[in-house]
């Protein structure tokens, strides 16, 4: 396996010491293949680590080891920066029921079970980060959660934040037919459009009166500022571009429908699934919109996902679209992650824009990309340590690290078990979308 015995042994110890004295330590990872997914792939580097951030990164020649650093030999061997899904249900998540087709209120991070193993098993697939969202269900089932895959006991605790200390997210949008279905949800196409763009009318409209609030000399301040709106200000949010609106969308059509309301109320948007991307990729190219795909390697599933092709990662990346993939797991198991990016490859996507499309383009979507997704000094210290070429179907994710804490270790029984599968692997772990039997609940992919 990955490291000299004697190496690992001490490894080990220093990490049950703890946090503080294992970060402390300098990790230098030497003679592994570097793939740092913002330039060209070092054949025989080092990738040095330390309080939880990357401190150096280059060839054997290029970096000094520090004499108090704990070298690890990972020969024949590849690290790649973390990987990172912008678009997953893992963590037994649940947003909006079925009182409205329209709840921004709702918080996934209210229903997230940090215990789930279906974290863990992100963990033995090497994603290091993730977006957590409700399911597709409704227009807008609620508010999505950034986490990092760190092991900890409470949900704030994996949260990203942002810089006023608010917890990182986006929100969940869907259009197609999964929203579909009797009143008060929409039966057409047109009428979930309509609905929409009511909501963000009355949204804009809340907006201003917060606006104008904010301008009324004080003792008229409270009498002039609106009730409190859980759901409008959540969507005043979306209107300032402070939150990215997560739009699942499959057909053609459905996708110019996005790109229209994004035109008309000025959002930020990613589209998800996009399986008929390919379809219209340039007018994707011309909004400016990124892109996460799915990557299925079977038949069947919707009927609006019929024209779902191999391509479509290929097709959107000639095009200059920003383009990235996520497992929207359980559609696609997260541990098998890393085989989106080779099937992309198959189809005809350049290597390099496959591995960023798991890697820094879906932090570029979440705006992590000055913490994740390159082996750059100064960025988390998130990294996968792989038996071979990231995009074999032979190699292996031997160990997962995050912010300098290994995190999965193939050689563990415990862990192996999740990456492996078998009796006891998946105790705990809830289906909490459409297609496993629960009426009312979200759809999935």
């Amino acid at each position: 396996m990955p490291f000299v015995r004697a190496h690992r042994a001490l490894l080990s110890f220093l990490l049950l010491l703890g946090p503080t004295v294992a970060q402390d330590q300098p990790l230098a990872f030497v003679g592994a293949r570097l793939e740092p997914g913002d330039g060209p792939a070092i054949a025989r580097g080092t990738l040095l680590v330390q309080g939880g951030r990357i401190v150096a990164v280059g060839s054997a020649d290029a970096v000094a080891v520090p004499a108090n650093a704990t070298r690890i030999d990972a020969t024949g061997h590849t690290i790649i920066p973390g990987l990172v899904c912008s678009h997953s249900h893992i963590g037994a998540v649940a947003g909006a029921d079925g009182s409205a087709p329209i709840q921004p209120e709702v918080r996934a991070l209210d229903s997230i079970d940090p215990r789930d193993p279906g974290l863990q098993k992100a963990r033995a697939g090497g994603i290091t980060s993730v977006n957590i969202m409700p399911g597709s269900g409704h227009l807008l089932s609620g508010q999505t959660v950034y986490l990092k895959l760190r092991r900890a006991d409470t949900v704030e605790a994996l949260a990203y934040r942002n810089a006023d200390g608010s917890i990182a997210g986006g929100i969940k949008m869907a259009n197609g037919t999964n929203p579909q279905r009797a009143a008060p949800f929409p039966g057409t196409r047109g009428k979930a459009a309509a609905l929409v763009r009511a909501q963000l009318h009355r949204a804009r409209d809340h907006q201003h009166k917060l606006a104008a609030a904010k301008d009324t000399p004080d003792k008229d301040a409270a009498k002039d500022t609106p009730e409190r709106n859980l759901g409008l200000e959540a969507l005043v949010e979306v209107l300032e571009q402070k939150r990215v609106v997560h739009f699942h969308s499959h057909r053609q059509d459905d996708i110019l429908t996005v790109l229209r309301l994004r035109e008309e109320f000025g959002l930020r948007v990613v589209l998800h699934h996009v399986s008929e991307g390919w379809l219209v990729a340039e007018h994707i190219k011309k909004a400016g919109v990124p892109c996460s795909v799915i990557v299925i390697d079977s038949p069947g599933g919707k009927l609006e996902a019929k024209n779902l092709s191999f391509t479509t990662a290929a097709v959107l990346d000639r095009a200059g679209v920003l383009v990235g993939f996520h497992t929207d797991d359980g559609i696609t198991d997260s541990r098998l992650f890393l085989r989106s990016g080779a099937l992309a490859v198959r189809a005809g996507m350049d290597r390099d824009h496959a591995l960023r499309a798991l890697t820094i383009h879906n932090a570029q979507m979440l705006d992590l990309q000055d913490r994740i997704g390159t082996l750059t000094a100064g960025k988390d210290a998130d990294f996968v340590l792989l038996s071979g070429d990231p995009f074999s179907v032979y190699t292996r994710v031997l160990e997962t690290w995050v912010e300098g804490q290994r995190v999965f270790d193939l050689d563990d029984p415990h862990d192996r078990l999740l990456a492996d599968g078998g009796y006891g692997a998946s105790d705990g772990q809830a289906m909490s979308m459409c297609c496993f039997g629960q009426s009312g609940q979200e759809a999935g992919q």
